[in-house]
């Protein structure tokens, strides 16, 4: 398995990602859709999630397929960038046919930054507009780290981000990762120098430090995001949400299982995970442009998502970028790699 010639999830034929962001806000959003509506599933493992049309995407539910997948931040609020890329699908005669009507399908998650040292004092919900100025720019091409639904993500121990990573099987199946990493966990082990996902590394993509070669790595540290919240409590602050695609050709149910074996990469990448307080999910997505080789490559398939959350988490940190008022520093701030 190589990375695919961005090492975007947009490696994946077909597939397209946008952005929108408000710097003073310190939050944005992210959007996945494609040239045709796409199979979806979902897999919840945190215990705090913010979601909007989920349960449709359980197998025994009556639509197949989905026009877009938001990933906003504004927890609750966020929820409103949905509507926003509705309103563009909708624009472009996108969407669910009913009749003489088409009614866009746009499932959706949130993470929680409020608190992050933006600006909060809206009189009108933002997201809406971020998410149709998303949907509007979705290419190939999109910025990672400090931009989207990761402008005002924040890990355990330095300032979060959006990440993504490919990987191309010897079948020629497409694997990708999109990921709005914001978690109650550290992405780095203690000292900061190395990062959990180290051992899933392709070609120094987030510094090609290695893995940490100390023992005893799961006990707790104090948590810099934690102190920087106080008083709030920091396990509710929190949320990694990510989308995990491939072109293999996956029914509804082999998506749920996508998901769920991508949720692995989430447990290689952040320590703790999927904690009571993060809303820890994964979107499973197939284009399915290419035939499944066979019942077996969806184990590969499957492999190949969570290293790549892996590597997208650790790259989401990795190329954040410092911005006024921020409550934590980035990782390069932290460790000099010069």
């Amino acid at each position: 398995m190589t990375p695919g010639p961005r090492n975007l999830i947009t490696d994946v034929p077909g597939l397209r990602v946008g952005n929108a962001q408000d710097v003073a806000l310190k939050s944005g959003t992210t959007v996945l859709t494609a040239e045709h509506p796409f199979v979806a599933s979902v897999h919840v493992m945190g215990g705090a999630p913010g979601t909007r049309e989920t349960d449709l995407l359980a197998a025994d539910k009556m639509v197949t397929q989905v026009d877009a997948i938001t990933l906003s931040g504004g927890s609750a609020f966020g929820l409103d960038a949905c509507s926003g890329v509705s309103d563009g699908l909708r624009a472009q005669g996108r969407g669910f046919k009913v009749g003489s009507v088409r009614v866009p399908i746009v499932p959706g998650a949130i993470l929680f930054d409020l608190l992050n040292g933006g600006s909060k004092d809206w009189a009108d919900n933002p997201y809406r507009a971020l998410g149709r100025t998303a949907l509007e720019t979705a290419a190939v091409e999109f910025a990672l780290g400090t931009a989207g639904a990761g402008t005002g993500a924040l890990a355990a121990m330095h300032k979060g981000g959006l990440g993504s990573a490919s990987l191309v099987l010897e079948s020629g199946a497409a694997v990708g990762a999109l990921v709005a990493a914001n978690p109650l966990g550290s992405v780095t082990t203690p000292g900061d120098r190395h990062f959990w996902a180290a051992p899933f590394e392709v070609g120094g993509e987030f510094g090609g430090l290695g893995p940490d070669p100390t023992a005893g790595l799961g006990l707790p540290t104090a948590s810099r995001k934690a102190q920087a919240m106080r008083p709030a409590a920091p396990d509710k602050t929190n949320t990694t949400i990510a989308i995990v695609a491939t072109d293999a050709n996956l029914t509804k149910p082999q998506c749920q299982r996508l998901a769920v074996a991508a949720h692995d990469g989430i447990a290689r990448a952040i320590l703790p995970a999927h904690t009571p307080g993060d809303g820890d999910l994964v979107f499973g997505v197939s284009t399915g442009a290419r035939p499944l080789q066979a019942e077996a490559e969806l184990a590969m398939v499957g492999h190949a998502a969570a290293l790549c959350l892996s590597r997208a988490i650790a790259r989401a940190v990795y190329l954040a970028t410092p911005a006024p008022g921020d409550l934590l520093p980035c990782w390069p701030e932290v460790y000099d790699i010069s």
